[in-house]
């Protein structure tokens, strides 16, 4: 099939494709004597793998390794392994993912209780000494 064709099918942008093809990715191609581009049926199973492991978190670089050049030749134990590694890395992300909102969490709650007389600039100092990154802003400070 051309690039067109395959572009509908799958609903990747003809220069998305080319962009796989220069880098290794697609690696099914096959030029005709006039250039064009062709694409057997196997190339829409390889552009779907790729968006779906994009959308789990694989990096480019990540899809090279892990990809073979013949979709026949799947390295069971590898692909396992590199699937249990980006779980794991997923799960770290979480946790740093929990531990940000939970500090932003905190730090909104301290904005908000800003007493009705106190200023933002005072407010700002506050809450930066109470979450001890900062000393207090005084009055004579801001002089």
């Amino acid at each position: 099939m051309k690039i067109g064709e395959l572009a509908k099918r799958t609903g990747v942008a003809p220069s998305r494709i080319r962009f796989y093809e220069s880098i290794g990715l697609l690696k099914v191609v096959q030029r005709k004597a006039n250039g064009y581009r062709t694409y057997p049926p196997e190339a829409v199973q390889v552009l779907h793998l790729i968006l779906t492991a994009q959308k789990a978190g694989f990096s480019l670089d990540e899809l090279r390794m892990l990809l073979p050049s013949d979709l026949t030749r799947w390295d069971h134990d590898s692909l396992v392994y590199t699937l249990r590694e980006k779980i794991r890395d997923i799960e770290v992300l979480q946790q740093q993912l929990t531990e940000s909102k939970a500090h932003l969490v905190q730090v909104l709650a301290e904005i908000e209780a800003k007493p009705d007389d106190m200023d933002c600039v005072t407010n700002a100092g506050r809450v930066l000494s109470q979450l001890g990154l900062s000393e207090p802003i005084t009055k004579e400070d801001k002089g």
